[in-house]
């Protein structure tokens, strides 16, 4: 099982002028320990939840890992997830390129239909139908697709148009994997079974995540895709350092339903999380 962190807090030490200290150290410390993947969020104000609010330190999500790709060598970049409406997909493809070149080549595009509209409305930016949204989500992932290709030639959609998907330089390899996040049987999984390289779902628990994957597996079915192509990746958002031993259970479940990655989020200061994690989890986990 490989580990991801999910670097979603920067509230954690308080003082501003620390944030870029954390963040590098807590980089390094993933690197040493074999994570597979670091991961932000894509919000500009922070989610408002039990523990959160809205005006917490919150830092613009490619940016950040621009920053955590000069100071490691192997770890996976991407945004978990990156939101659709946020960014024009010939720009977004751009700027997914440029991580992946830069990091020399470890960028994941992860993506999916954008969610928090305080943060859109306080920004300006457009707010439009979940189905909608969901057009666009196609589409953008249509047009990464095409400029990370030899089409140079336009694009012609329903919702963007674009003269050339010219993308100079290419990304290093084939191209950057493309995640798609969220557990939405209709609409998001079939985009999954569609496109996606990864899903990434939350581990709400064995039996939920089982029935999200057996809706994939249709779909796939439906799309004449391979079920076994799709990378299954799973976000656990309880206690890890608190309850190992449950941690590491709940880890074999998921493995055993073909999860190959779970992603932890710091619930303490990222650092002393991060460097737990190395010494107590991640050396368990590579065992599963």
């Amino acid at each position: 099982m490989k580990l991801g962190l999910h670097y979603w807090n920067y509230s954690t030490p308080a003082d501003p002028a620390l944030i870029a200290p954390t963040l590098a150290e807590s980089v390094r410390v993933a690197e040493q320990a074999d994570i597979a993947s670091f991961t932000v969020m894509d919000h500009y104000f922070q989610m408002e939840t039990g523990q959160t609010v809205a005006d917490d330190p919150m830092l613009e999500g490619y940016t950040t890992l621009g920053y955590a790709a000069a100071l490691s060598e192997r770890m996976t970049l991407g945004l978990m997830v990156t939101g659709v409406m946020y960014r024009h997909p010939g720009l977004l493809a751009k700027i997914v390129t440029t991580l992946d070149v830069l990091s020399g080549g470890r960028a994941r595009l992860g993506i999916g239909a954008s969610w928090y509209e305080r943060e859109q409305y306080g920004l300006g930016v457009p707010v439009v139908p979940v189905a909608e949204r969901f057009e666009r989500l196609e589409e953008t992932i249509l047009i990464c697709l095409q400029m990370w290709s030899d089409d140079n030639g336009p694009f012609r959609g329903r919702h963007y148009q674009l003269a050339e998907t010219l993308c100079v330089p290419e990304p290093i390899g084939e191209r950057p994997p493309i995640m798609i996040g969220g557990g939405g049987e209709r609409k998001t999984l079939r985009l999954v079974a569609r496109y996606a390289d990864a899903c990434n779902l939350f581990a709400t628990g064995p039996e939920e995540v089982a029935h999200k994957l057996g809706v994939l597996r249709a779909h796939c079915a439906a799309e004449d895709r391979d079920y076994d192509a799709i990378e299954k990746t799973v976000m656990y958002n309880g206690p890890v350092l608190e309850r190992p031993d449950r941690f590491l259970a709940d880890a074999e479940a998921y493995a055993r339903l073909g999860v190959g990655e779970i992603q932890v989020l710091p619930d303490r200061h990222p650092v002393s999380f991060t460097h737990q994690i190395a010494e107590h989890i991640a050396p368990r986990a590579a065992l599963i």
